[in-house]
């Protein structure tokens, strides 16, 4: 799990200019044992993998942290690519950059440490050539290959120049990972020979090949995950039906990595975890801020010189490998995945890219057994298991994300992992809006913001990640700072600004313990929450009946509700709602006002409103009809205006006093806010809820600001 902020553009610039202002070089393997370059981290010894399980063993006891989407696409729909045959048109390519989830420093202090990584050239000069990142640990591996793989440790010293203190540490250091034999002689005067172990065994980090042969580069970017740097490329190949994506990281040699397993050993001991602190989501980030600046201290005191963004990228690795994922955290910290998915050891790892769709990358997983280690890690971070008793898990990290996890033989092809990423930064309202890629018009969004504000229930329905929580989520963020809020999920996927957070009571629902107690479905807390005098209730998913019932007997008792369904048409809608298994009566759905239905199409990799409409109650047999409002025409992927609303127009007229041509103007006027917000890019979640609160508060003060820069843009325009 990564810890970073947003950066600027200017301190993207910085990084990435650093990164790709080097051509790359492969360094080709090399089998004979006297050449340096087979000390690279390729393939260190058996018992090095042993003790490194065994230190992450330990400290996974030690940590058992219970738990707690992404949303609709923002991209170009055309992916031009350039052909690069050549290092040249590689080194053209500029790419973005894209950070972790969120980070263990304040955000000023996330920005300057990336600014920090940025301007170190030896660092990034290494990850652009291939080379491993190496440290004076390293230095002393170095000696001693160059040496023919054995020397005295007096030599040893006097070739470093470094203490005999140091020289000794580093030696049980490297002894420790099995890497170095100590001879000791008969004369004890004479002094003891080091010789380097042959490395035969497999490295405890993911399978990563490099992507060869004719290949045509679709995009380049950068991501960033606690100081640690990835280059990610999207190739486009012959004979492949997916682009490939591959991952280019720095790599720490033998030595730093023999420090890393040791350090992580010894942190076990000097960090004591309470179980509070594991337990509490919040502490939990204190925890690791400790950890990572306690890793920091340990590693200086063993270290020679060691320049200071090294220093940052070994805590980071040290982090990773104790409290996330190992190599797997650089690949969740890449903010254009919604999807990883495993499908066993010999298929590469998938994921699903918001721009190009499902692709295949250059990582896999050694074994099956690896698969397990990996899904068993998160579970017992969230207090789940998986065995060959359970061999299904279902589970939610802290991050927000969503795991499924299976063992053979329930997954015939092997050990199977899908990790659904949810959105670090929500979408808002103007993501929504944004023509480049519309998920809506701005007159639908602005007819939703009405409904929004004069508290009408409204259910967000559509298939499998269509965007139904997006949307859901654009929605709360429209409601009043004065309403008391009360959300209820399955994970925690409601994300509501700043402005709403002194009222608002998100509830998440928990399954059994290890000895079948101690459930608390969404139900219970449906009910729970009638008791907490909400003014708007949100409801993550409606999966049955008695859900469905609580849902709407709290929209009879006077509550604004927001709920998700999944169904694909309006029609399909009310069907679902009142036939088996929900079965809910149709006197008691007309307390639903608006449906708004949400439609992904996979072939174009784009996701759109399919149908607003609203509920009118009918008479005779035919109790309920449905008023078409908006609908999405695929062929010209236009939104079109269908049928004048008749209920909401009703409704608003009966309870507020307004008549249709203040519904209209208030409409237009609400287009005209939003058109300011695209203008001038206010996509932040808290940003809009302070637009929000203004609005509410002092209409006219906003309408007449934005009037005012507007007719100021078209004076200076003319």
């Amino acid at each position: 799990m990564a810890f970073f902020d947003e950066i600027t553009e200017d301190e993207q610039k910085t990084v990435v200019d650093n990164t790709f202002g080097i051509k790359k070089k492969t360094l080709e393997s090399n089998n004979n044992f006297s050449e340096i370059p087979d000390l690279k981290i390729n393939k260190p010894d058996s018992q090095m993998l042993n003790n490194f399980s065994e230190t992450k063993e330990k400290t996974l006891n030690n940590l058992r942290v219970p738990s707690e989407n992404d949303s609709i696409n923002d991209i170009n729909k055309e992916n031009q690519g350039d052909n690069v045959n050549s290092e040249q048109k590689q080194s053209e390519q500029k790419p973005v950059v894209s950070k972790g989830p969120s980070s263990i420093f304040g955000e000023k202090e996330a920005k300057k440490s990336e600014l920090e990584l940025g301007s170190s050239t030896n660092l990034l000069k290494n990850l652009n050539e291939g080379e491993n990142i190496k440290t004076s640990l390293d230095k002393v591996v170095d000696l001693i290959v160059e040496n023919k793989g054995r020397i005295k440790v007096n030599e040893l010293i006097a070739k470093t120049g470094f203490p005999k203190k140091i020289i000794l540490k580093y030696v049980e250091i490297l002894k420790k990972g099995n890497l170095l034999s100590v001879s000791y002689p008969v004369n004890p005067f004479s002094s003891p020979s080091l010789e380097i172990k042959k490395d035969d065994g497999e490295l405890f980090e993911l399978n990563n090949s490099e992507v060869k042969g004719e290949k045509k580069l679709l995009e380049q970017y950068v991501v960033m995950s606690d100081y640690l740097v990835a280059d990610v490329k999207i190739w486009s190949i012959p004979f492949e039906n997916t682009p490939i994506y591959e991952v280019v990281q720095h790599r720490l040699s033998l030595g730093s990595r023999a420090l890393i397993t040791n350090l992580l050993e010894e942190m076990v001991k000097i960090i004591p975890i309470k179980l509070e602190d594991i337990t509490d989501p919040r502490k939990v980030i204190e925890l690791k801020k400790t950890f990572f600046n306690t890793a920091k201290e340990q590693i200086k005191k063993i270290l020679v010189d060691i320049d200071e963004n090294l220093l940052k990228v070994l805590a980071g690795t040290t982090l990773h490998y104790s409290y996330g994922f190992g190599d797997m955290e650089i690949v969740m910290a890449d903010n254009w995945l919604e999807e990883v998915a495993v499908n066993g050891s010999n298929e590469p790892i998938s994921v699903y890219h918001k721009r190009y769709g499902w692709l295949k990358t250059s990582i896999r997983f050694d074994s099956e057994n690896d698969i397990y280690d990996f899904s068993a890690q998160i579970g017992r971070k969230v207090g789940k298991e998986i065995n060959s008793l359970n061999p299904i898990m279902d589970a939610h990290m802290l991050s927000g994300d969503r795991v499924a996890a299976t063992l053979f033989p329930i997954s015939t092809g092997g050990n199977t992992l899908t990790i659904r990423r949810f959105s670090r930064n929500p979408w808002t309202i103007v993501h929504m809006v944004d023509p480049k890629n519309p998920t809506m018009s701005l007159e639908m969004m602005a007819f939703l913001w009405l409904t929004i504000q004069y508290e009408l229930n409204v259910l967000v329905v559509g298939g499998t990640a269509s965007g139904k929580t997006s949307v859901l989520n654009t929605l709360a963020s429209l409601i009043q700072p004065t309403n008391r809020v009360i959300s209820i999920e399955d994970t925690r996927e409601i994300s509501l600004p700043e402005a709403l957070h002194w009222n608002w009571v998100p509830l998440v629902s928990r399954g059994t313990n290890t000895e079948n107690l101690g459930e608390v479905t969404m139900l219970d807390l449906m009910v729970a929450s009638l008791r907490m005098r909400p003014d708007r209730i949100i409801v993550g998913e409606i999966r049955r009946k008695k859900q469905a019932e609580a849902l709407f007997e709290a929209m009879h008792t006077g509550h604004s509700v927001y709920a998700t369904l999944h169904a694909d048409t309006a029609e399909q809608t009310r069907r679902r709602l009142t036939q088996p298994p929900i079965n809910i009566p149709e006197n008691e759905i007309q307390a639903l006002h608006l449906i708004v239905v949400q439609y992904r199409d996979r072939k174009k990799g784009i996701r759109r409103t399919l149908e607003i409409a609203e509920l009118l109650p009918g008479s005779g047999e035919e109790k309920i009809k449905i008023n078409y409002l908006y609908r999405w025409r695929p062929r010209t992927d236009t939104f079109e205006k269908e049928n004048e609303s008749i209920r909401v127009f009703e409704d608003l007229n009966l309870h507020t006093g307004l008549t249709i041509p203040d519904i209209q103007k208030d409409l237009k006027e609400k287009e005209k806010i939003l058109e300011w917000m695209l203008k001038n890019n206010i996509k932040d979640v808290n940003k809009v809820g302070q637009i929000m609160r203004i609005y509410y508060k002092y209409p006219q003060l906003l309408l007449d600001t934005i009037l005012g820069t507007k007719r100021n843009d078209e004076e200076k325009t003319n």
